[in-house]
């Protein structure tokens, strides 16, 4: 059936967001990007690329002036600044100009690091987002931030370049590991929780379409995620306001990713940061206790952890004093104020923070 929705900024449209069952629907977008006198660099990793490149390079063929490719080594550790200067020279090499087009066929780190290299190749130039990870579909793709890791520290080198289309066939989630899987479904959960609880109870009926991996069942979840991020980047582009809350769970998640040296998953870190935040929303009284063990009951339901070992509480909370959101000193906390309203909030303290971490610390 497919799905296509649309992206405006400042009530223009934008770029579409395709998700399919399949690759048939993307020969339509690269002819609608006009490509056929232009390049196409598809930058992947060494995982993804043995099972789509050759897929995808085949159709770009067709509908460029010349197609090649850059493969990486799989990982959040090749999320860098080295990487970068490596893609750029290959684009450098292969003459390519501002007319030119980069494509990110991969999870989130190669989203991330496309994104940002087209943003700073030549001063821009377009990219389109092929995400193959559920937190790439309903996240990472959508909204134009990009970034790298610097020195172990998460997306603190980066930029705002939107993509110019982005195309999702969720059958490619069939070839991600049980932990890459689960682990997007952090970023899923987190959606229902900040802004729409009807979409979570969708989630919470459909366990069984979600285990056997039903296409069906994914495009509604992908969709729905997608249109929930839209709303809010909309409304937010650049991340002045509103679309911080897009952070939950994200400020203790990142310092946990970090001192964990990656060997955890994003959604996992994300998962764990959820059910921090959700215990400080409770305790101030903005949650019940019911409503806090459902959350954590959620995410164990989806193979994710809301706890983490081999770490201390005043270390992470260091740590996430270093992140990107920070704010004139004061941490940008997200909480939630009832179910599905996620509030931002510059008044959380380390007292609060210690407290909740030593819940979901084993």
């Amino acid at each position: 059936m497919g799905r296509l929705i649309n992206i405006h900024y400042d009530s223009k449209p934008l770029y579409n967001i395709n998700i399919e069952q399949d690759f048939s629907g993307l020969p339509a977008v690269f002819e609608s990007l006009r490509l056929k006198n232009r390049k196409l660099c598809i930058l992947t990793d060494s995982t993804v690329g043995s099972y789509y490149l050759d897929t995808v390079m085949g159709i770009a063929r067709e509908y460029t002036a010349r197609a090649v490719s850059y493969t990486f080594e799989a990982g959040e550790k090749s999320k860098n600044l080295d990487t970068i200067e490596d893609f750029y020279e290959k684009l450098i090499k292969e003459h390519f100009d501002r007319n030119d087009v980069i494509a990110a066929l991969g999870g989130g780190v190669t989203g991330d690091m496309a994104g940002f290299a087209a943003a700073t190749y030549l001063r821009g130039i377009r990219v389109v987002q092929i995400p193959s990870s559920l937190v790439a579909m309903v996240d990472s793709s959508i909204g134009g931030k990009t970034g790298v890791d610097f020195r172990g520290y998460k997306n603190m080198v980066g930029s705002f370049h939107q993509p110019s289309a982005v195309y999702i066939n969720v059958s490619m989630l069939s070839t991600l590991t049980d932990g890459q899987y689960y682990s997007g479904f952090g970023e899923v959960v987190k959606h229902g929780l900040i802004r729409d609880m009807k979409y979570l109870d969708y989630i919470k009926d459909n366990y069984s379409g979600i285990n056997s991996r039903d296409l069906s069942v994914l495009e509604e979840i992908v969709a729905g995620s997608c249109n929930i991020k839209r709303a809010v980047v909309e409304n937010d582009p650049e991340e002045k306001g509103e679309r911080a809350v897009l952070n939950f769970g994200h400020t203790l998640g990142h310092a946990i990713e970090k001192l964990k040296d990656f060997s955890m998953l994003h959604g996992e870190c994300v998962s764990i940061g959820m059910a921090a935040a959700a215990y400080i929303s409770m305790k101030r009284g903005m949650l019940s206790q019911a409503e806090y063990n459902g959350i954590c009951q959620v995410l164990k339901d989806l193979e994710l952890p809301v706890k983490a070992d081999g770490l201390k509480a005043e270390d992470i909370i260091n740590i996430s004093k270093s992140d990107k959101k920070m704010d004139a000193g004061k941490i940008k906390f997200i909480l939630l104020n009832g179910m599905g309203n996620a509030v931002i909030c510059n008044d959380v303290t380390d007292s609060e923070m210690l407290e909740a971490l030593n819940t979901v610390l084993a």
